[in-house]
């Protein structure tokens, strides 16, 4: 249950690094805002919105994997395990699976603390028999540890919706892991992961007819107003995202509309017409080199699920003995 204790996710002593992580990387040559930036209590919404596109395949190609495959994915994972579910959100998926999985204790992790706390109290309400303990953290920096009330037995990593693709291929291979480090002996992660396809497909997946995924994108600049106490005018700025085939990635974009200056606590900056900030990268994966990856981390890949079409893939890789 949803105790009074754990109604608030604990803080992250990571915040504090915020400010100055996000004056380094403006500062390079070429700036870039972590992902993790996009993610404020109106981006998490956005996002939402993102998801109910047409355009938009990723989290209905997941779901119909779930739907098509629930039975048998419970039955390879097992029931009533220490759910932790990364980059929870709205936390839709994993309530999504809870009838099947029956978890013993749900975590939810996600850098929106505030978001996530709302979400967790409605769900309480739908479940009120699982125990559900939210956390608000980072995890996409190094060092990263879940709370001591988070049960070490039987732990089973949730993280869908493709998301490991923000990270490079290497960077991916460090999270894994840490993700691996914390499973403990008999854990495993169940994950989401986003396969190659046609580029207009891709092309249109990030960059919508109706613009959510541009105000998406340019919300951020508002997030880092705030962090920062920057002046970015989105204004001045436009959304571009792109499928780069030679890196084999989608990647997000704000580009200047004209030149300018941007000031903040301790920096400035300034910006030509035509200049980007990098925001995100979605790294797109064939089935074997998602597999690879995940053996290369210490996990044993058990069993992989994906739709008719081969757009997705939903792994389940077990925990490898040291």
């Amino acid at each position: 249950m949803l105790n009074q204790t754990s109604t608030n996710a604990p803080f992250d002593p990571a915040a504090l690094h915020v400010p100055a992580e996000l004056d380094a990387s403006l500062r390079e040559r070429q700036a870039w805002i972590s992902p993790k930036f996009l993610y404020d209590p109106l981006g998490s919404r956005l996002f939402e919105a993102i998801c109910e596109l047409p355009e938009y395949y990723p989290t209905r190609t997941e779901a119909s994997i779930f739907d098509l495959h629930g039975a048998e994915i419970a039955r390879t994972v097992g029931e009533g395990a220490t759910l932790i579910d990364l980059g929870a959100g709205n936390c839709a998926k994993a309530a999504s699976l809870f009838p099947l999985l029956r978890p013993r204790q749900y975590v939810p992790v996600d850098i929106s603390a505030e978001f996530l706390i709302d979400a967790v109290a409605r769900l309480q309400q739908r479940f009120r028999e699982i125990e559900m303990r939210p956390v608000g953290m980072d995890f996409s920096r190094d060092g990263w540890d879940l709370p001591d009330f988070v049960r070490e037995d039987r732990r089973l990593f949730f993280y869908p919706g493709s998301s490991i693709g923000n990270f490079t291929p290497g960077e991916a291979h460090e999270f894994l892991q840490r993700v691996r480090a914390r499973c403990g002996h008999d854990g495993g992660l169940l994950i989401g992961i986003d396969l190659a396809k046609d580029h207009a497909v891709l092309d249109a997946a990030y960059d919508d007819a109706l613009g959510v995924t541009a105000a998406f994108n340019l919300n951020v600049l508002n997030h880092v107003n705030r962090l920062l106490g920057a002046n970015f005018d989105i204004r001045q700025w436009r959304h571009r995202g792109f499928y780069n085939a030679a890196l084999g990635r989608i990647e997000m974009h704000l580009e200047a509309k004209s030149a300018q200056t941007v000031s903040w606590q301790g920096g400035r900056r300034h910006f030509e017409a035509g200049e980007c900030i990098h925001t995100e990268n979605s790294y797109k994966y064939r089935v074997g080199s998602a597999v690879r990856l995940l053996e290369q981390a210490g996990f044993a890949a058990t069993r992989v699920w994906t739709d008719q079409r081969e757009w997705f893939a939903v792994i389940h890789a077990r925990a490898v003995a040291h």
